[in-house]
């Protein structure tokens, strides 16, 4: 009897210890993740919608480039926010979110950004196009003015008026230094041609750039420009039976009887490369501006609509940009009124290209204060 008592005590005890060691053990759901298996959120703010085929669209291929070259992430973007305030409030949620990257891709965000990035100096911020920075706020852009300059050599070979509209959105040394390069590149073969310009203060708004357009068209320009987010201006040109440059992305299926070519954007190897160093720890403020040389900027195919001649007189100057041979604001440059502003040989240093506030000689318009 008493080695039965002993044997169903000890039963007793070692069943009271299996149960205090399920009830204790965690579960699957209780278990911290592998490191490994947790993703980085990171975060895009858009100025525009996503369909709007051109600046938006443009940043939303590269969002979908990185996901498809670094599996790892997570991430998200908010469409379509109002510069200004607003904007503020969204990349606030977007940090309170727990994305640790987070890409503003508008000048309007800059100081939103630098904001908001005081509170969280935890996160990773890069301003598309600012010039703000701090420790945790880096800017990035590409030199679009070259290869707006290469498209303003196809927009000066195909006129005949030898007046060419351009349809610009908001006078900022952004737009201005990119109306500047084309008109270069216009007048590099065709002195006698003007660029007229127009303002919409808009980046997107199809209706009124398309009436910018007409308004030029109307005043006798057979070449359209744009630094507009739509294709609006091309399909006013097409209507018109004139001719068309696009901007950020290849747009020609929505004008193909007017479309020549475009300056476009290709964010995506930029993207992957600053997820990548922010990864790996290696991340550090600066002011990035890559050229055609890193591919970030291009020169959109030319269509059939442009001869051959012309296409052999760009591909020649690409040559000189890529290797580094030659740049666009290389003087002898005159202004507006005809006054040398950069003399020959001379080359305008990135700083006085950022803050570009006048206009070359051969465009016609007046830049808003």
């Amino acid at each position: 009897m008493k080695r039965k008592a002993l044997l169903a005590l000890s039963i007793m005890m070692i069943f009271a210890l299996l149960v205090t060691g399920c009830s204790s053990a965690p579960t699957q759901a209780d278990q911290p993740k592998d490191a490994a298996e947790e993703k980085l959120k990171v975060a895009f703010v858009y100025v525009g919608p996503v369909g709007d085929a051109g600046w938006t669209y443009a940043h939303d291929m590269g969002r979908q480039y990185l996901e498809s070259q670094i599996p790892n992430i997570e991430t998200t973007f908010i469409e379509s926010v109002p510069e200004g305030a607003d904007s503020e409030r969204v990349i606030t949620e977007l940090a309170e979110k727990g994305n640790k990257i987070i890409f503003t891709t508008s000048f309007g965000y800059m100081d939103p950004t630098i904001n908001v990035a005081k509170k969280y100096p935890d996160v990773t911020f890069l301003h598309c196009s600012g010039f703000k920075t701090s420790e945790n706020v880096g800017t990035y852009f590409g030199r679009m003015y070259q290869a707006r300059y290469l498209s303003g050599i196809v927009a000066g070979q195909k006129t005949s008026s030898n007046v060419i509209g351009y349809v610009a959105a908001f006078p900022i040394p952004e737009v201005v230094r990119g109306i500047n390069a084309f008109t270069l590149g216009v007048r590099s073969v065709n002195p006698d041609a003007v660029v007229k310009v127009v303002w919409t203060n808009t980046w997107y708004d199809p209706a009124r750039e398309k009436e910018a357009a007409k308004g030029l068209l109307d005043a006798g320009a057979d070449v359209i420009a744009q630094h507009q987010d739509t294709p609006g201006p091309q399909q006013a040109a097409e209507e018109k039976g004139a001719f068309s440059i696009g901007y950020n992305t290849d747009m020609s299926q929505f004008a193909p009887k007017a479309y020549l070519t475009a300056p476009v954007w290709n964010w995506g190897p930029y993207y992957v490369e600053t997820v990548q160093a922010v990864m790996d720890g290696t991340w550090k403020t600066e002011q990035y501006w890559g050229g055609m040389d890193e591919g970030i900027t291009q020169l959109a195919p030319m269509t059939d609509l442009v001869d051959a001649e012309t296409k052999a007189l760009v591909e020649a100057k690409q040559k000189e940009i890529i290797s580094g041979t030659w740049d666009v604001f290389t003087g002898e440059i005159k202004d507006q009124n005809g006054n040398v502003a950069v003399k020959a040989g001379e080359k305008m240093t990135d700083e006085q290209m950022l803050s570009f506030d006048w206009f070359v000689e051969g465009v016609d318009g007046t830049i808003p204060k």
